[in-house]
């Protein structure tokens, strides 16, 4: 069943984190994004809403780097999702062309404080690192027959870089629920 996004209020500080990456380092956030734009994506390798998406989200990552800082987690509950630990998500590094580092959110702790809800789930923080954009990659979706373009979070980058606001409204993301731990799950 397809979710949407928590729709965040814009402003909102970037949570900080400190989660292992594939390679199992630990990134930082405060490591990832000095003085520049963030973009925190909630994503994982089963769900049909990033797969659709994966191949142009890895070639509009790269062409932002290095003007903006980004980073994919993965939240989900990998013993109940088994295809979201560490052999899927390389697999689909692989296979999107990831450029970016993939953080292992285990305790789900991240996903939390950063009120994700979906995968894919999208959060551009400008470079003070306040809350610019959340929402869509663009209006695709599995099975739609609109082309994938990126177009909605290519805009707000733009936006973002040019240091002016992103416009309301701002449609939210849509995909599949987080996978919580049992406990976990937002109150």
């Amino acid at each position: 069943m397809a979710v949407s996004s928590f729709m965040v209020p814009l402003g909102t500080p970037a949570p900080p984190f400190a989660l292992p990456a594939l390679d199992g380092q630990i990134v930082t956030s405060e490591g990832l994004a000095l003085d520049r734009p963030l973009l925190v994506m909630f994503l994982s390798n089963h769900c049909p809403y990033v797969r659709h998406i994966e191949r142009g989200l890895g070639s509009l990552v790269a062409e932002y780097e290095p003007k903006v800082a980004a980073v994919a987690i993965c939240s989900n509950d990998t013993t109940n999702y088994p295809e979201d630990g560490l052999s899927g998500l390389t697999e689909q590094v692989q296979r999107a062309g990831f450029t970016f580092h993939y953080l292992l959110d285990d305790t789900q702790q991240v996903a939390l404080a950063y009120q994700a809800a979906c995968t894919p789930d999208f959060f551009l923080y400008d470079a003070q690192h306040r809350l610019a954009y959340r929402g869509e990659f663009d209006e695709s979706r599995p099975r739609s027959g609109v082309p994938v373009t990126g177009k909605t979070l290519r805009a707000a980058l733009d936006l973002v870089l040019a240091g002016a606001p992103v416009p309301e409204p701002q449609m939210p993301s849509m995909g599949c629920s987080i996978k919580w731990k049992p406990g976990n799950e937002p109150s």
